[in-house]
This record gives structure tokens, sequence and C-alpha cells, in this order.
């Protein structure tokens, strides 16, 4: 008999519909053939799928099964597709019904004993999903059953053992559908601006980062508070809209690092790689092709700690994904595009010991020591940082002092009110943030006055700027404006965002 299961494949962060052709047919010569393009772990599938058969109790007659995996020209990656192989070949022996089967979608890896065991990417599944009138069902394993049904639309049923779910199937004990539920944001916060002494100019720039989407870099000595306070980066920014909450989380599950029985993401991620990190570790790649650290950091923050210490292949293939919001990884058999629109947070010691213009201590580096150890930074990934800020040593009175700072939730008020003013002003324009706006809404959006001109001609000539850190400084002052409510740029406005650009002289040079 011939049987056609439904069964979904992820690639990149979407989804595409997989047929699963099993037919199975008296032969002199049992056996099982495979076709439709499988990876080792796909093929490996049949062994695992008549064990958990067998164990089951379900013993099928000796035939020639032969499975195909359509469309045959796109390659089939992962252990996912266990649970269609076995329906169908359940199907194909007449244990199961036309109507069992159709209209359902069926994803999820076998154990030996029949338990589902979870599986990457079922909300990106899901997701493709939601428009299809013609399914009816989605079946995935019971520890994937919250992430997917996260999408509305979507009759998700997560099913824990092949036995419980044959009786689903056939009418005899029903599985309760996952239930679709916005996530309840958690208000509170570990890390809290509050904790934080001193440090004013680098808070200020920060709050700038965060209401405008914008990259920032944070130099100074060891023990100055740069980690303390790119950690703290994350609460002030906006919370996560519903959108954002299912492509971050898509993305997650892709890569796997989404929490087994874990449902939508409730607060924005926060990465924070080891500077030994690859290439490929940064940027995504392997086989299959999984999100990097500046996907999985998408509407969140990429914290660099140390900075000048990551290998400069590591750093400049930053560049396309923090000009571009995407990363593209070519490979011989397809071209996969993951979103990584993140706020780049980058710390850093100006020298080798850590204590170049220290007032405190002296530096033991020579001139040559401090420029090849900041010669990992190119002067194009600078041009993309837009805040760039000294922090420097606390004086006594600072580090002893009990007075709380302002706390993240006021901060991040601020933050909101600012991010409100640019949604209304990009409503038509597709963007979320300030530092999505390229030349033509700058020309638009960040009209300045006549000594608004001419400081920033002033400023681009001392320092030698770039035209696209021109650019930049015009969207960090229009931020500056938002956090003011101002309509319109002014010289202060403009100022300040200038002077945010000056360390990218002053020390690498």
């Amino acid at each position: 008999m011939l049987s056609k299961v439904w069964s979904a494949a992820t690639f990149g962060i979407d989804a595409v519909r997989i047929v699963i052709e099993v037919d199975a047919r008296q032969s002199q010569q049992p056996g099982f053939t495979l076709v439709g393009l499988p990876d080792p772990a796909v093929r490996e599938s049949y062994s695992r799928v008549r064990s958990a058969l067998a164990n089951c109790g379900l013993h099928l007659p000796s035939r020639h099964v032969t499975v195909n995996l359509s469309p045959a020209d796109v390659r089939k990656e992962g252990s996912g597709f266990d649970l269609p192989i076995a329906i169908g070949m359940l199907h194909a022996h007449e244990l199961l019904r036309d109507e069992d089967v159709s209209g359902r979608i069926f994803a999820g890896e076998l154990s030996l004993d029949g338990t589902l065991a979870p599986l990457r990417g079922t909300l990106a599944i899901s997701a493709a999903l939601a428009h299809d009138d013609a399914i009816r069902e989605l079946i995935v394993p019971a520890a994937n059953a919250n992430e997917a049904a996260a999408v509305p639309r979507v009759n998700v049923v997560g099913a824990p053992h092949l036995l419980a779910l044959l009786q689903h199937l056939r009418g005899e004990h029903a599985l309760s559908p996952a239930q679709s539920f916005a996530p309840e944001v958690d208000t509170t916060d570990a890390a809290d601006f509050a904790d934080v002494r001193g440090q004013a100019q680098a808070k200020r720039a920060l709050e700038v980062a965060a209401a405008g989407g914008h990259n920032v870099m944070m130099i100074g000595p060891p023990g100055a508070g740069k980690t303390m306070l790119a950690k703290r980066l994350a609460t002030i920014l906006p919370r996560l809209t519903l959108d954002e909450a299912i492509v971050a989380t898509k993305i997650h599950s892709v890569a796997g690092v989404l929490s087994a029985g874990g449902g939508l993401l409730t607060r924005r991620p926060f990465r924070a790689p080891h500077h030994t990190i690859s290439t490929a570790g940064m940027a995504g790649g392997g086989a299959p092709v999984r999100p990097g650290e500046v996907s999985l950091a998408h509407h969140g923050v990429l914290f660099l700690d140390e900075l000048a210490e990551f290998r400069r292949e590591t750093l400049e293939v930053m560049r396309q994904p923090m000009e571009d919001g995407l990363v593209t990884i070519a490979r011989a058999a397809r071209t996969v595009t993951f979103p990584s629109r993140f706020t780049l947070a980058a710390a850093l010691n100006p020298c080798p010991c850590g204590y170049f213009n220290d007032p405190r201590r002296d530096c033991l580096c020579t001139p040559l020591q401090i420029s090849r150890y900041l010669a990992k930074i190119s002067g194009p990934l600078l041009d993309r940082i837009d805040l760039q800020v000294e922090v420097a040593a606390l004086a006594g009175e600072e580090i002893a002092s009990t007075e709380p700072g302002e706390s993240s939730a006021s901060i991040r008020a601020r933050v909101e009110s600012a991010r409100e003013r640019q949604r209304e002003r990009f409503r038509r324009n597709a963007l979320v943030c300030n530092a999505e706006m390229n030349p033509r809404h700058i020309r638009r959006f960040c009209q300045s006055d006549a000594p608004s001109r001419r400081l920033l001609i002033t400023a681009i000539e001392r320092l030698g700027l770039s035209a696209r850190a021109h650019d930049r400084i015009l969207k960090v002052a229009r931020t500056i404006a938002d956090l003011e409510g101002a309509e319109s740029i002014a010289s202060h406005h403009v100022a300040e965002a200038v002077q945010y650009r000056a360390l990218d002289r002053a020390y690498f040079r």
C-alpha cells in the first residue's frame, strides 16, 4: 500500500512542508530503501523506527519498504522525520486509516521505547503553517508543545509517546491540544542600574544606546565597571513585542538553546561570547547550518568583553550584520539567511596592562604594544559603533557611597517614551528605531539648523570622521532629541553626539 504523510523541515529560521511517501509491498527480498537526499541522521531513522515499533508491540510483516522524502531535490537534515516515517509505515501496513493521518503534520524524534524526544525548530514549523487552512493539527513531542503553540491559529498537540499518539489518531483517547498563551513578562531584574555607583557619562551613553538602538563601546581601566554597566543594558531596553518574541524564540529554537518545555522568550536576549569564539560561532555555520551569536542576540544585546582580545577576523565578520541587520551563510548546497538586528555593547582596556591614561597607576606598555593591542579593531568596525565612551576609575568616595543610583525601571520609562516617538515617526517606513535609518531617512528625519550644521562640519574636519560617522552622529543626535521630547535637532544635541565619537581618534590613530 502507498501512504503519504505530511511533515516539515527547517531551513534557517523558516520551514517548508515535506511529504513522506511510504510504499510497502510484498517481496522475496524484504528490506528498506530511503531516498530524497537524507543526511546521515535521517538515514539512521529506519533503525530507530523499527525498534520503537517493536518495543511498542507493533510488529509489521516483512515487506520491502521504500520511503521517499519529497521534494527530492532538497536536502533533509536532523532526526525530526522519525515520527512521520513511523506513521507512514503504519499507514502503509493498514494499521492506520486515511482519515487518521490526513490534514496532520508530524514532526519528532523517536526513542527506542517509543518516547517522543524533543527536536529543534518546532516554532519555525508552527509559524510557517499558521495560514495553511489544509492543516488541522500539528503533532510534535510533548516537550515542544508550548513552544509550537505560541503561534496563534495553529492547533498543536504534544504527544509524549507513540502509543498515546496512536490512540489519539484512532479517536480512542484524544490528547489535549496545547494552549496558546501570551507569556507573563517578569518585570523584576536581577541586575539593576541602581547598583551602579558613579559613571554618570557611561549611564547616559547606555540610555542613548537603548533609546535609539545604537552600538556602544566603553573603554577604561580594569575594575572601572564596564562589564557591570554592559550587563544592565538589556534591563533598560523596551520590552519584547509578541512579533519580536516569536522571531527571537525561533532563532533560539533552531539553534537548540531553547529550554525544553519552554514557550516564548519573555526577555530580550543577552549574549556574551568568550573572546576565544570562532568565526563560525560568531556569524553562524556548521552542518546543518545553525545561527551564531550575532543572530542569537537578535532583538537583544551582544556583549563583547575585552574586545581587543577577539581575533580580528572574528570581529570583521560582524561588519555586514551590524550594517544590514542580517547575516547570510553561503554553502555549496544552499544559502541561509538569519536576522541579526542587535545592539552591540563592547568593553575593552586601553592597553594590554589596562592602565594607559589612568592617573592612579603607571602604564607599563610601550607604544608599539598598545598599537598592536588595538590594531585588531579596524576603522570600519569603529565607524559602526555610534557611542564611544571613556569609563574612568571610580574615586574612593564613589566606591564607598551607599546611596543607590537611578533604577533601571525609571531609565526604561524614558527609553520607551523615546521609542514611542520613533514608532510614530517611522509608522510608514517599516523602521523600529533611529539606528535603522538609511541615508534617505537621515535626510528626511534628521534636519538640523545652521549652527548645528556648522558644528558638525567642524567636528568632521578636526576629527577626520568618515561619511558613515557623519550619518551616525546625526542618528545619535536624533535619539538625544527624542529623549528630550524635541521635534528638531539642536546644536547641543549634535555636540553631545560628537562627544561620543572622540575616542576613536584619541586611542585609535
